[in-house]
């Protein structure tokens, strides 16, 4: 992300003389702004100045009249008291985000990315004094090669030894997203219209996070971005935010964790057997066992050896000629549930029924919009004030 500036500017309105009054941090207006995926010349359209006066906020070296500074608030769609806080602490330093893509195309989507996780890490640890958080127990992997890369063999070995380390055996795997989220995993599903996000994983400090995109019709490839950013949190994090921004070394890596996120939802020891016919309609029944997409699946058996290229191409000629490149049987609403993020929910919820902070007091504390707040931790829109009593596993401190 690009840096910024934490220089301070007054507001005059809120001043009772030259030297007193809440503070605008010009951090935070760039942070809100790249939020809403803005340049500063979109900011100054909506808020009705020249693109050189939201420059100079952001550099420290202009105010905001007051009027300018609640056009600002309503159209980032963050409250005031967002623009005038502080950074906030989290677990640690952050590390590099695996975004999918990198270039000038998906700069801004990448920008917003990582205002993303600093807000979902600053949240989470806001909540860290009052809750218990499951202890983090991810298997940890690294390359013996020169180049830093794993061969195909290695990852299939990973795979398993994760499974062996989670205890999961070799059949399908009910829940990634909770799997995940009962090892210590921070997982956020957030609705990011209008963009081709779809997943990234990053560590603050000692904790894990995975970011997932909503806006998927398919269960089951959503499900498969959850083992793809486990297999980040497992063999990358020596990664380097240098390393991602080379396009063919990104390439490897995604490659590498897609490798992953196959074998551990389709176990090289197990899936296999199951392959019993290499007609297309046999696929549908292993789908909704496996909870994996089927052309996800067609592509493992040419992985493992079990289709040659020619049973794989027309298999994928049909998959064309039946439109189900993008919308799966089993896939939309109505098919294969979605599986949803409930821990940072659940420690929200029993915080406030415990009576340990209010949900007033959770939103002064970060000072997000209360639909940032409600987004991050899968509380219904609307709902962020409503206390619901919950049987919960995290425990109080």
């Amino acid at each position: 992300m690009a840096a910024t500036n934490n220089n301070v500017i007054r507001f005059p309105f809120a001043a009772r003389d030259l030297d007193s009054g809440r503070r605008l941090i010009p951090a935070r207006l760039q942070e809100a702004r790249l939020a809403k995926r803005l340049n500063q010349t979109e900011v100054a359209d909506l808020v009705g100045v020249k693109r050189q006066s939201i420059s100079a906020y952001e550099n420290g070296t202009k105010s905001p009249e007051p009027e300018t500074m609640a056009a600002i608030a309503l159209h980032l769609e963050q409250p005031i008291s967002f623009f005038t806080r502080e950074d906030l602490p989290t677990f640690g330093a952050p590390s590099a985000l695996f975004y999918r893509k990198v270039g000038q195309d998906t700069n801004r989507r990448n920008l917003a990315c990582a205002v993303y996780s600093k807000w979902l890490g600053e949240l989470a640890f806001a909540l860290e004094p009052l809750v218990n958080y499951p202890e983090v127990d991810l298997p940890c992997f690294e390359p013996t090669s020169q180049d830093g890369r794993y061969s195909e063999s290695q990852i299939e070995q990973m795979a398993e030894q994760a499974r062996e380390h989670f205890g999961l055996g070799l059949g399908p795997i009910s829940n990634v997203v909770r799997l995940l989220e009962s090892k210590g995993v921070i997982v956020s599903r957030v609705e990011v219209k209008d963009e081709k996000i779809e997943a990234f994983s990053f560590w603050h400090g000692e904790r894990p996070f995975i970011f997932l995109a909503s806006d998927k019709v398919s269960a089951v490839r959503l499900r498969f971005d959850a083992a793809h950013e486990l297999g980040h949190l497992c063999a990358h994090r020596w990664v380097t935010h240098e390393d991602i921004e080379d396009p063919a070394n990104l390439k490897a890596i995604e490659k590498e964790a897609d490798r992953f996120a196959a074998a551990f939802l389709l176990p090289r020891k197990s899936f296999p057997n199951e392959v019993y016919s290499p007609r297309l309609l046999a696929f549908v029944d292993l789908k909704r066992r496996w909870r994996v997409a089927i052309q996800a699946m067609i592509y493992r058996c040419k992985d493992l050896g079990i289709f040659d290229e020619r049973q794989v191409t027309n298999l994928y000629k049909e998959i064309s000629r039946k439109k189900w490149r993008t919308n799966e049987p089993l896939d939309g609403l109505d098919g294969l549930p979605f599986e949803q993020p409930v821990l940072l929910r659940k420690i929200i919820e029993i915080v406030i029924e415990a009576g340990k902070m209010r949900a007033d007091e959770l939103s002064a504390s970060v000072a997000y919009s209360t639909d940032w707040i409600s987004a991050l931790a899968g509380i219904p829109k609307g709902a962020f004030e409503t206390e619901t009593k919950v049987s919960l596993s995290p425990t109080l401190k």
